[in-house]
């Protein structure tokens, strides 16, 4: 059921951006009176085709990996004498630039209102407050402390956790992070957290486990609020919002204890003692076992969390031309993010294994939707960027790689030669498909 949920909510997700990414190119191609045969969402077979007034196809296709417009260009097409003047290869280079360039900046106008919308819907955030130190860690030599707020990492100010995230990745291969932080006296001071070394690798643990801290998050009560379908736990009787009191005739005081002696029973059947509506229930429940930790009992369960104390958490709610100026700052700071992960990409400071493909974004997909609308449309945000930037990169066969051959064109003052273009385009294809392959084995891997 997951993996359908993940890859409806992909399906949609992608076509959105391919509409947003294609409809640019089609709106400037019509203002710059292009005659424009065929706009298609996906590749391949047609599952819906219809002829506008103005005789262009309209196509949903069945892969939706990707999406064009195609416009009447003579490079490719019969042009008739008459038909000059609507040709795509016969309009001025600037014209040209403006078509190509269109797809890539209506992707970031789009990230820019979707991040608008959020900030118009208002959400509460958890402020950035650290709950944890890990003894021996890049953190703990550093000086910070449990109860520290972080304020800003850099130059850059951070009021969530997101934010907290985004600009910590961009230290990758660095030899300091430095951040500011409020005490739990009010005090604010600037530290620096030594990181020399140090490097993302997603098949290590977390990004804030890797440095030495956790977030701050209310301590988890010995309640069940979740429980997972056909799970160990569903199977027994357990019921949500029942709370455990004895395992196997060993009182729980709290959430940790009845984990460790979960774990410590994988495969065993038990008796638990539960509070259910005020009375002592009695289950004998088979415990589970994790599928990468045989010997780790695994019942399929989350608890529900004490209330978020009042001063740890922040609601937001910005009105129309505010909620703009912030979605097109944090718009402007993810471009930033995503050019400077390229360069560490290059430069061999942020690991190839940290390149996602299809099946992660699917996921993502998957689990921003289940969190609701404004995490789907952060989400939605985040690979709009990210598909303008790299829509953007020179090669050939992508749109940057057109933009590099006009702009040429444009100084020199005739075009690029077939030939080279043609060079050009097959060693796009080839990086392209390297980048691309590299992405889907790392997705692979994660989910073996």
């Amino acid at each position: 059921m997951e993996i359908v949920r993940n890859i409806f909510f992909f399906v949609i997700a992608l076509s959105i951006l391919v509409a947003v990414h294609e409809w640019g190119h089609y709106y400037v191609a019509k203002l710059c009176k292009v005659k424009v045969l065929r706009f298609s969402i996906g590749f391949g077979k047609p599952l819906y085709k219809r002829i506008t007034s103005s005789g262009m196809e309209f196509v949903i296709a069945a892969i939706p990996l990707g999406g064009y417009v195609r416009m009447l260009d003579g490079r490719v097409d019969e042009v008739r004498p008459e038909e000059e003047s609507v040709a795509f290869n016969f309009q001025p280079v600037w014209q040209r630039i403006a078509i190509v360039a269109a797809g890539p900046i209506v992707n970031f106008i789009f990230a820019i209102f979707a991040l608008a919308a959020i900030g118009m819907i208002g959400q509460q955030f958890a402020k950035p407050i650290i709950g944890e130190i890990i003894e021996q860690s890049y953190a703990a030599s550093s000086g910070l402390s449990v109860g520290d707020q972080v304020l800003a990492i850099g130059d850059h100010e951070t009021s969530n956790w997101r934010d907290v995230t985004i600009e910590l990745s961009t230290y990758s291969g660095e030899d300091v992070i430095p951040i500011t932080v409020k005490t739990d006296r009010g005090f604010t001071q600037t530290l620096n957290i030594d990181i020399a070394g140090w490097k993302i690798d997603p098949e290590q643990s977390d990004l804030f486990t890797a440095l030495g801290f956790q977030p701050y998050r209310p301590e988890p009560t010995k309640t069940i609020g979740f429980i997972q379908a056909d799970s160990p736990a569903q199977l027994g009787g357990l019921q949500i919002n029942d709370t455990f009191e004895k395992i196997d005739g060993t009182n729980v005081e709290n959430w940790s204890q009845t984990v460790q002696l979960i774990e410590q029973l994988a495969d065993e059947r038990v008796i638990l003692e539960v509070l259910r509506n005020d009375e002592l229930v009695e289950l004998e429940v088979t415990i589970g076992s994790r599928e990468d930790q045989p010997e780790a009992g695994f019942l399929g369960i989350n608890p529900i969390q004490e209330p978020w104390p009042q001063e740890y958490v922040q609601e937001v709610q910005l009105g129309f031309f505010a909620a703009l100026v912030e979605g097109t700052k944090q718009t402007w700071r993810l471009m930033g993010v995503t050019l400077e992960m390229l360069g560490k990409l290059l430069t061999g400071d942020v690991s190839v294994k940290n390149l996602s493909g299809p099946i992660s974004i699917a996921q993502g997909a998957g689990v921003s939707a289940s969190f609701g609308i404004v995490a789907f449309l952060s989400f939605l945000a985040l690979i709009s960027v990210n598909l303008g930037i790299i829509n953007l990169l020179p090669l050939p066969i992508l749109d940057g790689g057109h933009l590099l051959y006009f702009t040429i064109e444009w100084i020199t003052g005739k075009p690029v030669s077939e030939a080279i273009q043609e060079i050009g385009f097959k060693v796009g294809g080839v990086l392209l498909f390297m980048v691309m392959a590299t992405a889907i084995i790392n997705d692979i891997l994660r989910n073996i």
